[in-house]
């Protein structure tokens, strides 16, 4: 679905990302994870084409993607946030706002805005102001606006830690429901490892910039890693202990 190879990013004479080689199977989830300021959010921009790499070469479903890409392929692509990009308008509204500048036919707007309301919970706010809504009601609308899109592929970054641990535990059964009900292919960024295990089937970890190891999140929490890595992943490797021992 998505490959890129010895893709670098440098910004003002620094290496931001620095040689990452990555692949994305249909159907897939790959968690990206690692320490704050180790590229996690830059790679994604990067694979969700929303920057331009230095150097590397990246290809979408098998196109090779030169400069900006094309419109068709940006369709084909959704984004949910840390923070909810949400406009001043009702939340049915902002569910919808991606269809319509899409021109989907009205009669299908309603129909799969209304069913993803459902998915997230949300449908008895439909008329309140987006704005005006709590932090995790945001969020879902966040997601639903997402999902109404029925993209190829999904990025989400970081999309629980600015949430309350019971909004945030709410929200994760939801989301992961409604992966295994799309088995949509997608991309999850996260600093907690404990969130990408639950939902990603391959994990990469990322510090200064570089994969330092990928694999399976369980298999990750028993490899023997490089020392950056290990000591990332020592906490991880920790908590995991202190449960089994509970």
């Amino acid at each position: 679905m998505l490959k890129t190879e010895g893709i670098c990013w440098k910004k003002s004479g620094k290496y931001i990302l620095r040689d990452i080689d990555f692949e994305l199977s249909p159907g897939e989830c790959v968690g990206l994870v690692g320490p704050n300021g180790s590229g996690k959010s830059s790679l994604l921009k990067l694979l969700a084409f929303l920057a331009l790499p230095t150097s590397g070469s990246m290809w979408f479903k098998g196109q090779l993607i030169s400069g900006k890409a094309p419109l068709t392929v940006r369709r084909q692509i959704a984004i949910v946030f840390q923070e909810p990009l949400l406009l001043n308008s009702t939340v049915y509204d902002n569910v919808a706002v991606g269809l319509k500048i899409r021109k989907v036919p009205q009669a299908l707007i309603g129909p799969r805005v209304e069913s993803w309301l459902e998915q997230f919970g949300i449908a008895h706010l439909k008329q309140q102001t987006a704005r005006s809504l709590s932090g995790g009601e945001a969020q879902r609308v966040s997601l639903a606006r997402a999902f109404v899109l029925e993209p190829e592929v999904l990025f989400l970054d970081e999309p629980f830690s600015a949430l309350d641990a019971p909004i945030k535990k709410s929200l994760f059964s939801d989301l992961t429901r409604i992966f295994k009900q799309t088995k949509v292919t997608s991309v999850l960024v996260s600093h907690d490892f404990n969130d990408i295990q639950r939902m990603a089937e391959r994990a990469l970890i990322l510090i200064d910039g570089e994969i330092k190891a990928s694999g399976r999140p369980a298999d990750l929490l028993r490899a023997n890693l490089t020392k950056q890595a290990s000591d990332f992943m020592s906490h991880w490797r920790q908590c995991k202990e202190f449960a089994q021992n509970s």
